[in-house]
């Protein structure tokens, strides 16, 4: 019964695209590495001393509070204020609760213990009641006020003190390191009050989900301040992002916007952070044992030990910044390392002229200091490369100046190396150090450890290797190689043609090897040179490896980097590269950076679905089964517009036109400014969308077919023998609906219409369904009382009487209203949870983005819900009615893809003619 009009043919089809839809659904949220984050734990027990605000404050924010963390003998400690330490403020994010800075509170402590409190950080977390700001706006403003007096309250916690802080250190988790980036834009605040701003998994570009306009008004107000005042901004901040394990927020919206600094901010993905080098989930972020320890190595290096807080200069704060999150060189950070270097005692120094050389250090009792000459190497080589895998953080490379043999200072080169997760590395270009005569590596003398230092020269050309990736539509089916012939330590794979975001590859790398007994490892590092993304595989050899290859940023337009595949390789094995597109991560790229915009695709859908039937019910009298429409009027071809108008908004006359007409900006262009304008985007989207809608559809209907059984095994029920568009009771009933709109929240309202909708359909199926099986129905009766019906029509003296077939229609049309408003409803759902987490503290939802919407969606439902096709087929405005949809489905792609809650106002305006149609 349910699937009697669906054509075979087209269901093929649309499960098609749910396989497609699926394939890209579950790279988003299962296609990444395993959770590698070590847990953190607290080594005392936990406590979170409330810290007493003023009772002005306290009133006007009741919902709010501050909390000191402490442990133990600290937590004791500290319950008698002042405080002596320096000052770190947590703010947790969407749902967050203030007691997630205990894992790097608690780190923090051990370290102050192991320094026996020379130093130590007082954490203190913001309680937000774990509002759910990422959905729902109107309190983001609300919180950066009271952050602000926080800030004011603590730093009073220190006065009197001979070495009281003037600003505190801010770690923001997610929205919340918007809201310390929201404290610049308030009037009285003043920006010496930060000295760090550190934030995790923050989205600083755009909403994850722009449910409502307070929400992208504050990111608009945020954004603008920071780039049109970015000279005057001089607040070191960092972004820390999870990486593709963070399906919540996609990294891409992490990095901080371009323009906002000069050199005072840094976005990194934790997979490229040293010592970290895994990607995080939104929770997992702020208890990553990793990234918690590396972060609290940096604090405590940004201490200035005049002061006893962190420095006040952002040279020393970006250099220790970049230290321990970009490039760590295995060395403890030094404000003014010393470049010349002492190469003196009681050492042998051994002279090594071949071009390759491998020292196995075992039990060493005495220092060495291998010496390569470069004059013969500079004739034949470009680089020298060195190794080793003593990971200590003592200088082991130097460069001697004028030397024959051995130099008694030599230039350290050891601040050059880099550190990888199982060897220390350091690649030197030969004209870049002409001065240089000799290369030396030192080696300690040490007992009971074993570690192997590499040295080699080579030509550039011979281990850079080109590699182009295979074309977007390969689908898999083709790929490309290179085998690693030559028996080198280091190789650079350039990844030629690969720097859009729908790019996604596998890349397999397969290690033979020969003679080899021990265990070897290579390191194969995917490094993206226009942003901090990269990632590592460690790989045991001989063995295959597979690595997925896609991006969170675009290479921008005048970037001629190439992303390198940097291979750390054993020179007694043979590797074979092979790179071939994977479809499937191409689905994720278009879900996790276009997934937000699939509801207005799907409203799209809906939307010509509806003009389609409006139209059915003018021309022909009837209305056509919604799956017959959807297939028959959602086509790609029809909100194509929009393309041709982002077209035209680059001549200078349509774009002047289109700025006096007040029209906001195009989605479009907002995509393409953020670097995410995917080929054939638009038309995947749309397909999903009909898809969603296709089955949306199928499920809503067969939920009212149920709902109407479970009617009918209560009470039996008739169609109406008169058809009344104003019921007695229904101006009563609008009446409340508004008044509940205005004193509680709009969304409320807006759930209990769609309810009462709901009821009236399932009682007309119930209805519908009695009158079919009643045992005396005759079809010639029922299409006789039909005509009867249509001529008590051209009176409005006589009441409509109808008939199973007005019935059905009326049925149709109804479906198509109850998806449209189901989707108004998801959508308004975020506020409406909002309000209801937080009833305890107010009754009435202040600002509320629904209740302009409830107002006119009330009494619209309310007359929909009393409307039968019967009743609308000779209005005059019906063929107006139907026309509506169309563009306003092209409006929906084109102010609604990325401005979600601009969405409603497209629907609501052919359900108000709807509605209209019954009176004129």
């Amino acid at each position: 019964m349910l699937l009697h009009s669906v054509n075979l043919w087209n269901l093929a089809f649309y499960a098609f695209m749910v396989f497609m839809a699926t394939l890209g659904l579950w790279d988003v949220f299962f296609g990444f590495e395993e959770n590698k984050c070590s847990m953190s734990y607290m080594f005392e027990y936990p406590e979170y001393q409330k810290i007493e605000l003023p009772k002005k404050l306290a009133k006007r924010y009741p919902a709010y509070e501050l909390y000191l963390y402490g442990e133990g003998s600290y937590a004791e400690e500290h319950k008698i204020l002042p405080l002596t330490g320096i000052p770190v403020l947590f703010l947790p994010g969407n749902a967050g609760s203030y007691k997630q800075v205990r894992s790097i509170g608690s780190i923090a402590l051990r370290k102050a213990e192991d320094i026996d409190f020379k130093y130590h950080f007082d954490f203190f977390s913001v309680n937000f009641n774990e509002e759910l700001v990422a959905l729902y706006g109107g309190t983001l403003q609300k919180q950066t006020k009271f952050v602000h007096e926080c800030i004011k309250t603590i730093l009073k916690l220190y006065k009197g003190q001979e070495f009281a802080p003037k600003s505190v250190a801010i770690i923001g988790h997610s929205m919340g390191g918007l809201v310390a980036r929201a404290l610049l834009t308030l009037k009285n605040f003043k920006q010496d009050l930060i000295n760090l701003l550190i934030t995790q998994a923050t989205p600083h570009v755009a909403p994850v989900m722009p449910l409502d306009r307070f929400i992208t008004d504050f990111y608009m107000t945020v954004n603008n301040y920071w780039i049109l005042n970015a000279r005057h901004i001089n607040l070191t901040t960092l972004s820390v992002a999870g990486g593709f394990r963070d399906y919540q927020v996609r990294s891409g919206l992490t990095f901080l916007p371009k323009l906002s600094h000069h050199t005072s901010a840094l976005s990194v993905v934790t997979s490229a952070v040293p010592k970290t080098w895994v990607s995080t989930d939104h929770l997992s972020i702020v208890w990553c044992k990793q990234l918690q320890l590396t972060t609290i190595r940096a604090f405590f290096d940004l201490i200035d030990a005049d002061t006893k807080q962190i420095t006040e200069n952002p040279k020393k704060k970006l250099s220790v910044l970049n230290h321990h999150f970009i490039r760590h060189p295995a060395k403890h950070f030094e404000e003014n390392p010393a470049i010349i270097s002492d190469l003196t005692g009681t050492s042998m120094w051994v002279p090594v002229k071949v071009s390759k050389w491998t020292y196995v250090a075992y039990n060493e009792s005495d220092k060495i200091y291998f010496t390569f000459p470069l004059a013969n190497h500079r004739k034949i080589y470009t680089h020298a490369y060195c190794q080793s895998t003593m990971l200590d953080t003592n200088s082991w490379i130097f460069g001697c100046i004028n030397s024959t043999s051995m130099c008694r200072q030599g230039v350290d080169l050891s601040w050059k190396a880099e550190l990888l997760p199982t060897i220390k590395s350091l690649t030197l270009r030969l004209q870049d150090y002409p001065s240089l005569s000799h290369l030396v590596v030192y080696v300690p003398s040490i007992h009971g450890s074993k570690f192997v230092v590499d040295c080699e020269f080579f030509k550039k050309e011979k281990r850079s290797i080109q590699l182009p990736v295979t074309h977007l539509f390969s689908f898999g089916l083709t790929s490309r190689k290179v085998i690693l012939n030559t028996s080198g330590l280091f190789y650079n794979i350039e990844l030629l043609n690969f720097g859009q975001i729908y790019q996604a590859f596998k890349i397999n790398v397969v290690s033979k090897c020969s003679g080899v007994k021990e265990e070897i490892t290579s390191i194969y590092k995917l490094h993206i040179p226009w942003s901090y993304e990269d990632s590592l595989t460690i790989a045991q050899v001989p063995s295959s490896t597979e690595i997925s290859v896609k991006l969170h940023i675009a290479q921008p337009e005048n970037d001629s980097h190439v992303a390198l595949l940097k291979m750390y390789t054993s020179s007694d094995c043979q590797y074979e590269v092979t790179v071939k597109t994977s479809f499937p991560q191409i689905l994720g790229q278009v879900v996790r950076f276009h997934g937000g915009a699939l509801p207005a695709y799907v409203i799209s859908s809906i939307l010509l679905a509806y003009g389609g039937q409006l139209y059915s019910l003018f021309s022909t009298g009837h209305c056509l089964e919604y799956a017959t429409i959807l297939d028959k009027e959602a086509k790609p071809y029809k909100v194509d517009p929009v393309i041709m108008i982002k077209f035209l908004l680059g001549y200078k006359w349509f774009k002047e036109l289109w700025d006096v007409l007040l029209l906001p900006e195009l989605d479009a262009i907002v995509l393409t400014s953020q670097s995410m304008c995917f080929p054939l985007v638009s038309l995947i989207l749309f397909l999903f969308g009909t898809c969603t809608a296709y089955w949306g559809g199928l499920l809503s209907s067969a939920s009212v077919r149920l709902l109407s059984s479970l009617w009918l095994a209560k009470r039996p029920s008739e169609l109406p023998k008169d058809i009344k568009m104003i019921s007695p009771d229904l101006p009563f009933f609008t009446v409340v609906l508004i008044i509940v709109s205005w004193a509680t929240c709009g969304a409320f309202a807006i759930l209990l219409t769609y309810l009462y909708y709901v009821f009236k359909i399932v009682h007309l199926q119930a209805s519908l369904t009695t009158f079919k099986n009643s045992p005396t129905v005759n079809p010639k009766h029922s299409r006789r009382s039909e005509k009867k019906s249509n001529h008590h029509k051209d009176s409005k003296e006589h009441h409509l009487r109808l008939s199973a077939n007005d019935a059905e229609d009326s049925l149709r049309m109804h479906s198509t209203v109850i998806n449209l408003l189901t989707w108004i409803v998801l959508l308004s759902m975020p506020s409406l949870i909002y309000w209801l987490k937080n009833l305890r503290y107010y009754f009435k939802l202040n600002p509320d983005p629904c209740k302009p919407l409830a107002f006119i969606l009330i009494p619209t439902m309310a007359i929909l819900g009393n409307t039968y096709t019967v009743s609308i087929k000779s209005s005059k405005l019906l063929k107006t009615t139907s026309q509506f949809p169309l563009p306003l489905a092209v409006g929906v792609i084109a102010f609604g893809s990325t401005h979600l809650y601009r969405v409603p106002c497209f629907v609501f305006i052919p359900l108000l003619f709807h509605a209209l149609c019954n009176f004129m």
